[in-house]
C-alpha cells in the first residue's frame, strides 16, 4: 500500500516549510536585532531622514522602544505577506493538487517566506507586500499609477535601497496591468512621467539630503533615550549607518568582494534548484499572444535584473539581494499569467521524478542568509 508520501508528496513539502518556518521564527528571537532594532529608533526628530519612517511611525504610538517589537511588527508583517501572497496565488491560479508544485517552488522557497522570517525585522518584506498588493487589486484608472507611485514613495521613506530592489518591479507591473490593457494615453503618460518624477526625486533627496546632520555622539543619545532598555547600547553600534556616504559604502562592498564572491556558485546552484518554475515562467512568457507582449516582459525582468546587479556592486547583503530578486521574479510570474495567451500552458508536473527531488532539496534548505549563504 502507499503511503500518503508517495501519493501526495507535495502536501508533505508544504507541512514540511510549514515546520521550518515555525523553527526558524524561534530560532530568530534568540538573536541580537541590531540593525532592525536601531531602525525603530531612528525618526524625524533631526528633520528629514533617511531610512526613519517606520520609526517615526513607532514614535507615535510610543515614547520608548522594547526590543521585541522588532519581532512583533516584524511577525505581522510577515504573517500579512503570508495571507497576501496565497491570495494571489488562489486568484492567479488556484490551491489545488494540480498547482501545490508550483507552490512549493514559489511559497516554499528558501528564497521567499523562510529567507523573510531568517531576516524577520528587516524591512525588505514591505516591498514585496506592497507590490502584492498591486498584483491584487483592480488596474483599471489612472489612480492604479498614482497608488503604485505612493507605494514607492512609502518604500524610499522606509529605505531608499527599495529604487532598486522592488520599485522597478512595482514599476513593470503598473505597465503590464495598466498601460498594456489601457493603451498609451497622453493623460496616462504623463500620470508615469510625473509618478517616475516624484519617487525619482525623493530617492535623491533621501539618498544626499536625508544623512543626519548633528554630531554622531548627540544622534545616539537620543537614539539611547528612545530605548526601553537604555543600558543595551551594544544594539547602537550601526548608527553609523547614517553618516556613512554612498562612497564609503562602495568601498566597503569592494573591500568585502574576494571573500564575498565566493557564495556566488552557491546562489547559482539554489536558483538552478529551482528549474521546474524557470521553465514554467518561460513557456508562460513564450505562449504569450503578442510579440510586443513578450518584448516587453523581456524587458521588464532584465531591468529589475540590472537593479539588483547595481546593488550587488554598492551593498554587500548578497543573501538578501538575491533572495529578492527570486521573489520579484515569483511575483512577475503572476503578472505574466494575466496577459492574454495564445495557449494553455501546462502547469509543472507533480508526478516528475526530477521535479519531485527538487521540491524536495528545494523544502529543506531552511533560508538563503542575509550576507553570505547560508
Amino acid at each position: 500500500m502507499n503511503s500518503g508520501l508517495t501519493k501526495n508528496p507535495w502536501r508533505v513539502m508544504l507541512g514540511v516549510n510549514a515546520a521550518l518556518l515555525v523553527g526558524l521564527f524561534f530560532y530568530k528571537i534568540t538573536l541580537r536585532p541590531f540593525v532592525p532594532y536601531i531602525h525603530l529608533l531612528v525618526d524625524y526628530h533631526y528633520g528629514f531622514t533617511k531610512r526613519a519612517l517606520i520609526g517615526a511611525i513607532v514614535s507615535l504610538f510610543t515614547d520608548k522602544v522594547p526590543v521585541w517589537l522588532v519581532f512583533a511588527l516584524g511577525g505581522a508583517i510577515w504573517l500579512v505577506t503570508l495571507g497576501l501572497f496565497v491570495e494571489l496565488f488562489r486568484r492567479t491560479f488556484r490551491l489545488d493538487d494540480a498547482h501545490w508544485p508550483l507552490f512549493v517552488f514559489t511559497a516554499g522557497s528558501p528564497f521567499f517566506l523562510k529567507n523573510f522570517m531568517f531576516s524577520l525585522g528587516h524591512f525588505d518584506i514591505y516591498g514585496c507586500a506592497l507590490t502584492i498588493v498591486l498584483l491584487l487589486i483592480p488596474a483599471r484608472s489612472i489612480s492604479y499609477v498614482l497608488l503604485a507611485a505612493l507605494f514607492s514613495i512609502v518604500l524610499i521613506l522606509i529605505h531608499h535601497i527599495f529604487v532598486l530592489m522592488y520599485v522597478p518591479t512595482i514599476a513593470a507591473i503598473v505597465v503590464l496591468r495598466f498601460y498594456l490593457v489601457q493603451g498609451v494615453t497622453l493623460r496616462n503618460v504623463v500620470a508615469g512621467i510625473a509618478a517616475l518624477a516624484a519617487v525619482g526625486i525623493l530617492f535623491l533627496a533621501a539618498q544626499f539630503l536625508g544623512t543626519v546632520d548633528v554630531p554622531y555622539d548627540e544622534f545616539l543619545r537620543h537614539l539611547q533615550s528612545r530605548m526601553a532598555d537604555p543600558s543595551r547600547t551594544d544594539l547602537l553600534e550601526f548608527g553609523y549607518i547614517w553618516y556613512q556616504p554612498l562612497a564609503k559604502e562602495i568601498t566597503d562592498t569592494w573591500a568585502r568582494m574576494p571573500s564575498n564572491i565566493l557564495g556566488v556558485p552557491v546562489f547559482a546552484l539554489l536558483i538552478w534548484l529551482h528549474t521546474p518554475l524557470w521553465r514554467y515562467f518561460a513557456r508562460l512568457i513564450d505562449a504569450l499572444a503578442s510579440e510586443r507582449h513578450r518584448r516587453i516582459v523581456v524587458a521588464a525582468i532584465i531591468m529589475i535584473s540590472a537593479g539588483f546587479f547595481v546593488m550587488f556592486v554598492m551593498v554587500f547583503d548578497y543573501s538578501r539581494w538575491i533572495s529578492n530578486w527570486a521573489v520579484c521574479m515569483f511575483l512577475m510570474l503572476h503578472a505574466v499569467k494575466t496577459l492574454p495567451a495564445s495557449k494553455e500552458v501546462p502547469v509543472i508536473a507533480s508526478d516528475d521524478r526530477r521535479t519531485t527531488t527538487l521540491g524536495w532539496i528545494v523544502t529543506v534548505i531552511p533560508r538563503v542568509g542575509i550576507i553570505r549563504p547560508f
